[in-house]
This record gives structure tokens, sequence and C-alpha cells, in this order.
């Protein structure tokens, strides 16, 4: 069974397990979908519209400035129709691997970041669903 999510120009589908919170910011809104172990999506809208490539530099930027030993690949592909730009990232935190994924895309909200993050050691357990949570993701573009 799952949950889904409809509102601010998006919708998803998500585990009954996890959690969802959401919270406004400065400039725009955040949501956070929690995993029942230490997974997660984190979805950011900043309503200033900031380009897609400068948020998902940013981002990574941030990370580096956490794990400083931390690899990434770039990737462009596409996410609800449209071209997204981001980085799979692998990194150790407490000598665990993890790994995360950012997107950025465009929305009429503003510009969305998409950012997962699972432990090698629950990737098999929790990784299906965020990969259907992203696959079932719909950004209104009205």
């Amino acid at each position: 069974m799952s949950k889904s999510y409809e509102g601010d120009g998006l919708q998803f589908q998500y585990p009954t397990s996890w959690t969802l919170e959401r919270e406004e910011n400065e400039n725009g809104w955040g949501i956070t979908i929690q995993s029942p172990g230490t997974a997660f999506v984190l979805i950011v809208c900043d309503q200033d519209m900031p380009d897609s490539e400068e948020l998902a530099d940013a981002t990574l930027q941030a990370l580096k400035n956490d794990y400083p030993g931390l690899e990434f690949d770039p990737v462009i592909e596409d996410l609800c129709g449209q071209p997204s730009v981001g980085h799979n990232i692998q990194f150790f935190s407490l000598d665990l691997g993890n790994s995360c994924k950012t997107r950025c895309v465009y929305s009429q909200e503003g510009t969305i970041l998409i950012l997962s993050q699972v432990s090698d050691l629950e990737i098999e357990k929790y990784g299906p669903a965020m990969q259907a949570l992203s696959s079932s993701l719909k950004i209104d573009d009205e």
C-alpha cells in the first residue's frame, strides 16, 4: 500500500510506513519523506527560481563541505518529462557507505531540488521504494 501527496504543484506516491513533513522556508517550502530507517527523500522548492545547474552545484558543494572525501558523477536525465541536472554521490559517514542523488528541475512554483539518500546497509530494503517515489513524481506545468 502507499500514500499519496498532492499539493504545491506536485504529486507522488510514498510507502505507508514512511512519514512526510512539510515546512515553509524563507524562499519556498520543503518536504521530507522519511523511511523507518535512515533513508529519506527531500524535495525543496526555491521560489526565487535559481538556475537548476547552480542549485545542483550549490547542493553538491554543501555536501562536499560536510563529507570532504565524497565522490560524484554529474547527471542529466529526464524527470517528469523535462531534463533534470544533478549528481550521483557516494560518501562515508560513521564508517557507513551512503548513496545520494540530487536532481533539479523547474516548476511553476519555483526550482525544485530532489535529494534522496540511503546507506549501503539499507539500499536493498529502501532503494526500490525510493525509486518508486521518484518514478511516481509528477510536476504540474500549469
